[in-house]
């Protein structure tokens, strides 16, 4: 079951004796459970029907205990363990799992990693419980999702305004919509968020950042290209070497499949990596500017120098100076 069901399920009334929350993605596991301490039950029926454990400084009979109480003054109970990954003997829940009480709604947060498939546990899981296993989104799913997210705050962005975003926040989706939160206070009345926007409220400069070095790069531009990386020496929390690396190593993979395609327009380009029509026209542009040789060229010294950064074949060179030595290399391919 997605979290979305669940919080659906919950706002008619619809409660399961427990509920698996588990995976590395902690945004739908925090959403939920903050969802359940709030909104299952009402604030007199929470004041003694409400019991909230952490892992780490709790032991096993003292949430069975909890669980296996009876309600006052209330048709249930909710019983909340947070962190249950750091909790010694979190196996042994599975005593409780297999006969819960039908008026304890107990709810599980397991975050970083699964079950071990093989365990006892973990087999129960799936037949006894409502089990939600989170994963991180890959990056190229990010704007979509984020994009998402914002509509459904009634508001809008702009395509670039939308790519400064992800690119600047990465794949930490809370940080994402509390960025986005930020935005929505101070856009007062507006609904669509702006380059401006991200540049005054989040702190990406509009010509100076990540999206726009991919860009300069893509039109060969190495004017460009070396002031984009002079501001990041100057700004190293701007855009870290770790960061822009996997980020251009991304750019040239899809334009390595653009390349390889028979497709040359907008349309076919943007369905074939994944993209709107905004960002299709950077890739279009890129194909005509590099040869095929060169794309699988560029990728290469994009490994290459990914090892350098983590000090493999590094002779003491610093990060900007690794960036710029990448940059001639990829723009000029003598």
């Amino acid at each position: 079951m997605n979290p979305e069901l669940i919080i659906q399920e919950w706002k008619k009334g619809i409660y399961h004796p427990v509920y698996w929350l588990e995976g590395e993605e902690s945004y739908y596991i925090d959403q939920l459970i903050d969802y359940a301490e709030k909104h299952i039950l009402n604030e007199s029926e929470a004041s003694f029907n409400l019991s909230i454990f952490y892992g780490r400084d709790t032991k096993l009979d003292d949430v069975v205990n909890a669980c296996k109480r009876y309600p006052m003054f209330s048709e249930r109970q909710v019983v909340i363990l947070k962190e249950a990954q750091h909790m010694k003997e979190v196996e042994k829940l599975e005593a409780y799992i297999d006969h819960p009480l039908s008026t304890t709604v107990f709810i599980v947060g397991h975050k970083e990693k699964k079950i071990d498939g093989r365990s006892k546990l973990a087999k129960q899981l799936k037949s006894k419980t409502v089990l939600l296993t989170t994963k991180k989104l890959y990056d190229n799913e990010l704007p979509d999702w984020t994009e998402r997210m914002i509509h459904q705050k009634g508001l809008d962005i702009q395509s670039k305004a939308l790519q400064m975003l992800v690119d600047h926040i990465g794949n930490d989706l809370q940080r994402l919509e509390n960025e986005v939160d930020k935005l929505t206070v101070n856009l007062q009345n507006r609904k669509q968020i702006t380059e401006d926007d991200i540049e005054s409220f989040v702190g990406v400069s509009k010509e100076f950042n990540i999206f726009e070095l991919q860009a300069a790069l893509g039109r060969r531009d190495t004017n460009s290209t070396l002031n984009i990386l002079n501001y990041f020496e100057a700004n190293p929390k701007v855009a870290p070497i770790q960061l822009v690396l996997p980020t251009l190593y991304s750019f040239f993979s899809k334009l390595y499949m653009a390349a390889s395609s028979s497709s040359r327009d907008e349309y076919s380009i943007a369905a074939l990596l994944g993209l709107k029509g905004f960002f299709a026209k950077q890739y279009i542009q890129a194909i005509q500017l590099y040869s095929f040789v060169e794309i699988e060229k560029a990728l290469i010294l994009l490994h290459h120098y990914n090892l350098k950064s983590i000090g493999i074949g590094k002779a003491d060179t610093s990060d900007a100076s690794l960036m710029r030595e990448l940059a001639a290399k990829i723009i000029l391919q003598d």
